[in-house]
């Protein structure tokens, strides 16, 4: 919100909607209601530079906003509308895979055309390591700035992939070792303005995704309906083997207490051969 209208003590009004978020006035600035602790203006007044900053947006936030600018005790009015869209937010923490690569986001949302004039990506393993230096970028370089021995770990793992023109400062982190789990912190800087973000990133070992990948692939082989029946078959085989049991042995019971036909014919011929010794004897 910036005007070339040349005056002393302009006015700066921003309102979204019906409700007021800022004024200024005599080199005071008054943030209201639910903007206070949030909306800073930030342009320089003396260059009738009215831009306004909106920190810890909230979804309400959106709407439409209107910077006035009232000039030489207001016989002069510079309007401008800003559409604010307010999207989703970024995830804080991500997981990746011991060897793989990972893309860590970074973008700032402004409705201003400010250049980047440097981007600024940090590591800290814990609360009590101290910071290391992940990159330095200057647009105008266009290349990374310092010495490359201050961030040695991450070098040639590395890239800028972000779009610098939106104020995109994003990264890919290749090659991922276990011990570059922890906190990354980028800073946008847009002249005397700075946007932070913090990610926390988890490494995973290998060994947990072949266990992971393994079960899914049982999964997939074996459908819900599939594992049911086999589970029931298994069940109603446990349940009928003590029957089955039972049966062998009465079966095989019934067979050892009646004699076969052989039998019978054997034990008939041996009787009537004593008979016949019996009848033979007296003579």
């Amino acid at each position: 919100c910036s005007s070339e209208v040349a005056s002393l003590d302009p006015r700066v009004i921003f309102r979204v909607g019906d409700a007021y978020v800022l004024f200024y006035y005599a080199n005071i600035s008054v943030p209201v209601g639910r903007f206070q602790n949030r909306a800073h203006l930030v342009g320089d007044i003396l260059h009738h530079d009215g831009s306004l900053l909106l920190q810890n947006v909230e979804e309400a936030d959106q709407g439409n906003y209107t910077c006035e600018i009232r000039f030489q005790m207001e016989s002069l009015v510079f309007k401008k509308a800003v559409m604010l869209h307010v999207l989703p937010e970024e995830p804080k923490e991500l997981m990746v895979h011991v060897g793989d690569s990972i893309k860590m986001g970074c973008v700032l949302q402004s409705t201003e055309e400010k250049h980047v004039t440097r981007i600024d990506w940090t590591f800290s393993s814990g609360e009590q390591a101290q910071e290391e230096i992940l990159l330095l970028y200057d647009p105008k370089l266009n290349a990374p700035m310092g010495s490359p021995q201050n961030w040695s770990r991450f070098q040639n793992r590395v890239n800028l992939v972000g779009d610098i023109s939106r104020n995109d400062g994003s990264i890919m982190l290749r090659g991922v070792t276990k011990s570059d789990g922890g906190g990354y912190t980028c800073s946008i800087h847009l002249g005397t303005l700075t946007f932070r973000k913090t990610v926390v990133l988890h490494v995973i070992l290998k060994e947990s995704r072949s266990s992971v990948t393994s079960v899914n692939v049982r999964s997939e082989l074996l459908g819900g309906d599939q594992l049911v029946i086999i589970v029931g078959i298994i069940c109603a085989t446990i349940l009928l083997l003590p029957v089955l049991i039972l049966i062998v042995k009465r079966t095989h019971g019934n067979k050892s207490f009646y004699p076969t036909v052989d039998e019978k014919r054997c034990h008939g011929k041996l009787t009537l051969i004593e008979m016949g010794s019996v009848g033979k004897n007296p003579h």
